[in-house]
């Protein structure tokens, strides 16, 4: 399998679309764990419509994967993804997701789709 070279117009569309401070944390939690559309309405306090803009771009990009469960959407980080070392190099430098998660999980909201 050959992979396709990568390119400054590459480069640069990702760092557009990772350069959205909703889209770099959303990628944070997603490297701690696979989320559901609800659990990051909750995290982020936004819509659902907004976040799913932004995970229908970041899915575009191939960035994030999505998985289907009933009526439910699970993302997660695409772990395939040419740039998967370089965004998770970039999350390795941020402050750590895995508190927003446990807040999740002792409101009772965690995985609060299944």
């Amino acid at each position: 399998m050959q992979t396709k070279e990568r390119t400054f117009e590459d480069a640069a569309q990702l760092f557009k679309l990772i350069g959205d401070k909703t889209r770099l944390k959303m990628l944070a939690i997603l490297y701690k764990d696979d989320c559901c559309v609800c659990e990051l309405v909750e995290v982020f306090q936004m819509s659902q419509p907004s976040i799913s803009q932004h995970l229908r771009k970041l899915k575009q990009a191939g960035i994030v994967n999505e998985r289907r469960s009933g009526q439910w959407i699970f993302y997660s980080l695409n772990k395939e993804n040419p740039w998967y070392g370089q965004v998770t190099d970039i999350i390795h430098t941020l402050p750590d997701t895995q508190p927003l998660l446990d807040e999740l999980m002792q409101a009772g909201k965690r995985v609060c789709c299944d």
